[in-house]
């Protein structure tokens, strides 16, 4: 009997890869390809929601010609995708209205205010989760509707229709234009400022305050159910899991009990922790969201921090600045020195994400003497990714009263074990890293595979789950506490820069 497998298809923010998982969740084989980031003005990014497509149609069958599989051994797809990335398509040809606008981008920023009105950025807190910000897909829909009054009246007859990149490639995947599924499932719904987070449903009241037609949206489902079967590429194949990559990442880690938190360390970096069955308000600057909801099943709920700048700030280093030539020389860079030297770098390229929600501040480098060398540099650029990390976990334990024991890490940057040492001193827990580092596209693949009974229970997914490293606490609390107070002094000089 041949080999049967489960398809992961990570749709990430630089690039998009498909993945073969088998039966003891092992990554069998990936393809991998990068698609083009469009930086037209500044604070705006987009991407070419066909060339994603078209990236998609090509690695599927090619990570099956890697491993000698056909289409038959399948099981099942399931969908990790970048969140909060809105795409407007037309739903008789299937083109995209324009590139779709990346969650990084600010442009959103003066129409945030306006909308945030006298009552302020968390004026829908009790009723979405969420702050009314740019990173969410709500102002940026009705941005693009502002700017063409035909679209509006397009969208409001559901001639042209909406969704982060999950929706459009399960359209794409079941039909397209002939029939494709419109749909989101509600982890990337809850991300949108438009989902009641209770009743797990379009709020006709964030709707109208929005301006966002109702029939433009796609139907929202359960993460974990069989939604369909592909048309095209993987023919008859069940599309049977969506979820956004952090809360695929929070299901790879097998994070399914209260408490339980992990943080991915990518372009940026995102900590949940899982809650339970009822959604926790933050008042500490998190945001409440959508875990998982498995079909039948009440929906699991995470709090989130959300760090918009960490593996980015790396490239950026290496890009931006040419003081490395590969992001994996950073370390080495960094070990050339004990300490940063007083230099601390704040990474507010966009604004700060969780938990200070300043769209306003931009980045900046403090405490520069003449002593300060590359390495230190290198450093801090590091630290900054520690302490980000230390102040959503602090967000984090006064929200849900349950203090941090142990952060599950996964993501590329898990690899520098400088800075894994850095987050267990500076958190002072142990940071652990699992066996297999790709734990958004493992979410998936878990969660499409529970939804047709290739895995049979959450149970036998924990028991898949095998620690590869962990890192201890080792440093003096008083230098921890002191250097903590000089990167809360740095962060505090950001803030106001952009004057709105």
């Amino acid at each position: 009997m041949s080999e049967r497998y489960v398809m992961a298809i990570d749709q990430g923010t630089t690039s998009t890869r498909c993945i073969l998982f088998d039966s003891n969740g092992r990554l069998v084989d990936v393809a991998q390809r990068e698609h083009k980031q469009w930086y037209p003005q500044p604070g705006w990014v987009e991407h070419d929601a066909t060339e994603i497509w078209r990236n998609l149609t090509r690695l599927a069958p090619e990570v099956l010609r890697r491993v000698g599989a056909g289409p038959e051994q399948v099981a099942a797809i399931g969908i990790a995708n970048q969140r909060e990335t809105v795409v407007v398509w037309d739903r008789a040809t299937g083109v995209p209205v324009s590139r779709a606008i990346v969650w990084q981008d600010t442009r959103t920023a003066q129409l945030v205010e306006e909308l945030s009105g006298e009552e302020g950025h968390d004026r829908f807190r009790d009723r979405c989760g969420l702050p009314v910000s740019p990173y969410f897909t709500a102002p940026k829909l009705r941005w693009m509707l502002d700017q063409d009054p035909r679209l509006r009246a397009r969208a409001e007859a559901g001639e042209v229709i909406a969704g982060t990149v999950e929706s459009w490639l399960v359209w794409n995947l079941t039909g397209g234009p002939d029939g494709g599924l419109h749909i989101t499932d509600v982890t990337n719904a809850s991300r949108s400022l438009l989902m009641d987070l209770r009743t797990l449903a379009w709020d006709d009241v964030l709707l109208d305050h929005f301006g966002v037609p109702r029939a433009m949206l796609p139907e929202i489902r359960p993460s974990v159910e069989v939604y369909g079967e592909a048309r095209t590429v993987l023919p008859g194949v069940p599309i049977a899991a969506a979820l956004g990559d952090q809360q695929a990442a929070l299901f790879g880690q097998t994070c399914f009990s209260p408490g339980e938190a992990k943080c991915t360390y990518g372009t940026g970096s995102f900590l949940l922790v899982n809650t339970g069955t009822e959604p926790v308000p933050s008042s500490h600057g998190l945001l409440t969201t959508v875990g998982y909801q498995i079909a039948g099943q009440p929906a699991a709920y995470a709090l989130e921090g959300s760090i918009a700048i960490t593996g980015s700030l790396v490239q950026w280093f290496r890009d931006g600045l040419g003081l490395i030539s590969s992001a994996a020389e950073i370390e080495t860079l960094a070990r050339t020195v004990e300490d940063n030297g007083g230099c601390y770098i704040v990474p507010a390229f966009s604004g700060l994400f969780a938990p200070y929600w300043r769209s306003e501040a931009r980045g900046i480098i403090v405490g520069l003497t003449s002593y300060i060398t590359k390495g230190h540099l290198a450093r801090a650029v590091l630290e900054a990714t520690g302490w980000q990390t230390r102040d959503v976990v602090e967000a984090m334990n006064a929200d849900s009263g349950i203090p941090l024991t142990t952060l599950r890490v996964d993501g590329g940057m898990t690899a520098d074990n400088l800075l894994m040492q850095f987050l267990a001193d500076v958190l002072d827990v142990p940071v652990v890293r699992p066996l297999v580092a790709e734990t958004v596209s493992l979410g998936a693949a878990y969660a499409a595979g529970l939804a047709i009974g290739f895995w049979p229970d959450l149970g036998v997914l924990r028991r898949n789950w095998h620690r590869a490293a962990q890192w201890v606490p080792g440093m003096a609390p008083e230098r921890r506490e002191e250097e903590y107070a000089d990167w809360k002094r740095a962060v505090e000089r950001t803030f106001d820069w952009i004057r709105t």
